[in-house]
């Protein structure tokens, strides 16, 4: 599948060539002859991406905005695929209502910063990871600022107007971006779906952004037309609590699920497939030509 980008930003990528499996064990036993541990670690990702992508993904400098139920199982997803540096944003803390949901949520962190558990947990599984934490929300304000030096940016965030700067931002700065919709009311993964932001459909919360979006920053108006930016959301209709209908009425659907029932099955495959992606744009930007 092509690479959803903006569409100034499109070109042409091959497949990479990937290092046979000799090769990997040559890499292997060179570094481990060194002292090196870190080649044993991520072999499984040297077979699937191949040498230069595994290069580049130690390089690369990921943020992830929103470290909840989404937000969390892509960094935990990124940090397990040998990616190099994870700049983490959020200034929310876990709470006990977290634990079905979100994987740093247990009953020893409730209370802890979510940044804070998520960079100690990325740490264990890879000592050589780099991890900068921002204690705060992104806003329009300051999401140009916070996403400076970041090669993707994957939004997990709940809030419109958050995401509305994250996409004015990344488009000026050129850097790429998947969005993340709602999870709230939504109970079956096998609706996940990956799509230019455009075309979702029965997501309130990428609605409310494409509104925005197309009144106030010269996004196309035809239904037709894509935006070039990748979205990972749930098709299926929300689901409204029996027990609190009036509540969930009045309540956001939104990524934090406030007023709607939530399962870690939806939230843990959005945020895996929004890794995915991430994986998926990082390898093939390094491919050699065919």
């Amino acid at each position: 599948m092509r690479d959803l980008l903006y569409p100034w930003a499109w070109n042409t990528i091959a497949l990479n060539k990937m290092s046979t499996p000799q090769e990997i064990s040559n890499i292997t036993a060179q570094q481990a002859s060194r002292g090196h541990t870190e080649p044993r670690r991520f072999t499984g990702i040297m077979r699937l991406y191949g040498d230069r992508a595994v290069q580049r993904l130690t390089q690369a400098r990921v943020l992830v905005a929103g470290v909840g139920g989404v937000g969390s199982w892509t960094v935990e997803a990124l940090a397990r695929s040998g990616v190099g540096t994870l700049i983490l944003v959020d200034l929310d803390h876990v709470t006990e209502s977290n634990i079905n949901r979100q994987i740093h949520a247990l009953d020893s962190t409730v209370g802890a910063a979510k940044v804070q558990v998520m960079a100690k947990r990325a740490r264990e599984i890879n000592p050589e990871i780099q991890i900068s934490i921002i204690e705060d929300f992104i806003t329009e304000e300051n999401a140009s600022q916070l996403i400076q030096g970041a090669d993707v940016v994957v939004d997990a965030v709940d809030h419109v107007l958050a995401k509305v700067g994250m996409v004015v931002a990344c488009r000026e700065a050129g850097i790429p971006l998947i969005l993340s919709g709602a999870a709230g009311g939504k109970k079956d993964p096998g609706c996940v779906r990956l799509d230019d932001v455009a075309k979702t459909e029965h997501d309130a919360l990428l609605a409310k952004l494409r509104k925005r979006l197309r009144a106030s920053h010269g996004f196309p108006k035809d239904l037709k037309v894509p935006f070039g930016i990748p979205a990972v959301y749930c098709q299926e209709s929300a689901l409204l609590p029996s027990t609190t209908v009036s509540e969930a009425e009045d309540g956001p659907q939104g990524l934090s699920c406030s007023g709607y029932g939530s399962s870690v099955a939806v939230t843990a495959t959005m945020g895996l497939r929004a890794a995915a992606w991430v994986l998926n744009h990082l390898s093939r930007s390094c491919a050699e030509p065919s």
